[in-house]
């Protein structure tokens, strides 16, 4: 197909926004909808570095699919700058896991279109992860190896370290990612996905998703093909019927 030098610059632009900060604004969104040459473009420059375009009404972001991308984001940045001194791959596993619990909380079925809670307190969030750890804990040891071969996740791993962290200080008033607790593990699970986007605080310890984030979980989250059924996994120990997310 043939391209006007005029669309070509302007779908480089908006490629070349999203490629340094990750996001573009609303005339972004407005022109990658109305435009089929320069739709055509951005999904073809994203492609080439294995990333999605997600738009929602107001922003369009980049988005890695696979880690072959040179934008996805390494586990070993994510301990550099989020995780105290001596993270291992296990902080990694849980920090995930803790994510995936969040997005399940705001969803009350598997494939849901749209949240059914508006926020989420800090202290229900551990107390999901909570209920998920028991529910790990009830299958036997050859069953977690095979179910970690399956999903790629150490569900031993993350089993430990949560059991491993310290809950006498989970009263205090304050807690900050200096203080090797479960709720000073989730401020930082927090401060990264609020630093992505995909969280925002609204007070109170309370905390909703964002515009972007219910476009990936929608998008993706929600698909097998890339979820490979680890929502279905989590959430179906009670209700395997019922594809059940949160009870």
């Amino acid at each position: 197909m043939n391209y006007s030098e005029q669309t070509v610059i302007r779908a480089f632009q908006i490629y070349t926004k999203l490629a340094k900060d990750g996001v573009a604004d609303k005339e972004a969104v407005q022109q990658y909808r109305a435009d089929d040459e320069i739709r055509g473009l951005l999904d073809a420059y994203s492609r080439e570095v294995d990333c999605v375009i997600v738009g929602t009404s107001e922003q369009l972001f980049l988005i890695p699919k696979t880690r072959l991308s040179p934008f996805h984001v390494s586990n070993e940045w994510i301990k550099r700058r989020y995780l105290r001194s001596g993270a291992t791959n296990g902080d990694i596993y849980l920090l995930y896991f803790s994510t995936i619990i969040l997005f399940g909380c705001f969803y009350d079925s598997y494939q849901s279109g749209e949240p059914t809670r508006q926020f989420l307190r800090l202290d229900e969030w551990v107390r999901f992860i909570q209920e998920r750890i028991d529910q790990l804990k009830t299958h036997d040891e050859e069953e977690i190896k095979q179910l970690e071969k399956e999903f790629s996740y150490n569900w031993s791993l993350i089993i430990e370290k949560w059991e491993d962290m310290d809950d006498i200080k989970e009263t205090a008033k304050k807690q900050t990612g200096n203080t090797i607790s479960r709720f000073s593990f989730m401020d930082t699970v927090k401060r990264f996905l609020n630093d992505q986007e995909l969280i925002q605080e609204i007070g109170n310890d309370e905390i909703t998703l964002t515009e972007k984030a219910k476009t990936i979980i929608q998008r993706y989250f929600m698909e097998v093909e890339y979820n490979k059924g680890i929502f279905e996994f989590i959430y179906g120990f009670e209700r395997r019927d019922e594809d059940a997310f949160y009870q």
